[in-house]
């Protein structure tokens, strides 16, 4: 049995932004990682993926990027090696290859359990992701045996993929740009578009992100906004991270010869997949969120005294939708041979023995401070600020928390 202040769970960029906070406030912790440091972007990924932030955004507790190309999108090998860097600059406590099977309070603290040995603790931070397990509907069930699937989690490269026909679910920024690889190797691809928010990778000549930055959208707070539950299931914006900086839109699909799809509504019994009749009103509504975003930019600017300095505030045109999109596919049919659903993702808390959990199996929680003292939350969508889930927001965020966490230790308080 081995003692500790504080058990973090899971050594991304969350869970390492909170040790160096920790440790500038002498709070000693330990980080329990189930495989190696950045466990997910190693083993959850598909090949060709890049940062949807620039470069300059990789900014974390006393450390950032600093190298000759900073408004470049890295690669997944390169995000690795940022993140293992990052915890060898801090003397991150890590105990890699550690899986957590339970926590649960003990009267004077936590007891955490693992596939290693056990652990107490006065508090936790579970910083083990959001995207644990991949979000498939209970019709998925119904896809023929002769039809593959995979999930954006799964997912590596155009070589899993047999040819022919390929469905993807899902238009955010995994589904656009797996949609867009296995177009360009040769496969027909269709989309299945659902909520989604269109966005252009460079507005009046900057990156989106700059704006977002500069303007402060990435910071808004989650005390904030009129509807937190809604703001945190918003999806991603429709980026991708290229060398060429262009816009990945469902225009630029669509003049590779991608098919355009209402949302996946269901499949029946016998294979057909039924699609909403609402594909042409889910774009102009991404095109309206888009314009009421970029106008807000372009506020911005002028109050800021930028109009001078910056191109022109040009709008994309309309999403192009055809007049009467497919409403039905036959499945078992042979066009279809594999579906990647891009469906969402939820998180894993199997293994966390505490009355925490929502109906959804989501942690219950006020920006990151859980309905369990002493039990704290990090990389989670808008935790505290739109930006959390980014690896530029769990600077803040840590920030914050280590001193919730810190006021606590002082109060003596037990779970």
């Amino acid at each position: 049995m081995s003692s500790v202040t504080t058990v973090i769970v899971g050594a991304g960029h969350a869970g390492l932004a909170m040790s160096r906070c920790l440790a500038e406030r002498s709070i000693d912790h330990v980080l329990l990682e189930r495989g190696e440091i950045a466990n997910s972007w190693r083993t959850e990924r598909w090949d060709s993926l890049r940062l949807l932030t620039p470069n300059w955004q990789s900014r974390l507790p006393g450390f950032r990027y600093d190298g000759d190309d900073p408004d470049g999108y890295r690669t997944l090998p390169e995000v690795i090696d940022f993140l293992g860097s990052y915890a060898r600059a801090i003397s991150a406590p890590v105990e890699t290859h550690t899986t957590v099977t339970s926590v649960r309070g003990d009267g004077t603290g936590y007891l955490v359990r693992t596939d290693r040995g056990e652990w107490r603790c006065r508090t936790v931070v579970l910083a083990s992701g959001a995207c644990n397990i991949a979000r498939l509907p209970d019709f998925a069930a119904r896809v023929p045996p002769s039809v593959a699937m995979l999930t954006a989690q799964s997912y590596r490269n155009p070589g899993q993929v047999a040819d022919g026909g390929v469905m993807v679910v899902g238009a955010s920024s995994s589904g656009t740009q797996i949609a867009q690889e296995l177009q360009r190797s040769g496969r027909q691809v269709t989309l299945s578009v659902g909520e989604h928010i269109r966005a252009p990778r460079i507005y009046r000549g900057r990156d989106l992100e700059w704006w977002m930055d500069a303007a402060g959208v990435l910071d808004e707070r989650y005390d904030e906004v009129d509807d937190i539950r809604r703001a945190r299931r918003v999806p991603s914006l429709q980026l991708a991270g290229t060398p060429d900086r262009t816009t990945l839109d469902l225009n630029a699909l669509l003049d590779r010869g991608v098919r355009l799809v209402g949302r996946l509504a269901g499949i029946t019994e016998d294979g057909k997949a039924q699609f909403a009749g609402s594909l042409r009103n889910m774009c102009a509504l991404s095109d309206l969120k888009m314009a009421r975003l970029l106008d807000l930019i372009d506020e911005w600017a002028r109050d800021n005294g930028l109009d001078a300095t910056v191109g022109p505030p040009e709008r994309p045109p309309p999403t192009r939708v055809e007049d009467n999109p497919p409403l039905g596919l036959d499945l078992a049919g042979g066009a279809i041979r594999t579906i990647i659903w891009a469906s969402g993702y939820r998180p894993d808390y199997s293994w966390l023995e505490l009355p925490v959990l929502d109906r959804w199996g989501h942690v219950r929680h006020d920006g990151g401070v859980a309905d369990q003292p002493g039990l704290y939350l990090m990389g989670m969508q808008f935790l505290r600020r739109r930006k959390s889930a980014l690896i530029d927001g769990a600077g803040d965020d840590a920030r914050d928390l280590s001193d919730h966490l810190a006021a606590y230790l002082r109060q003596g308080s037990i779970p």
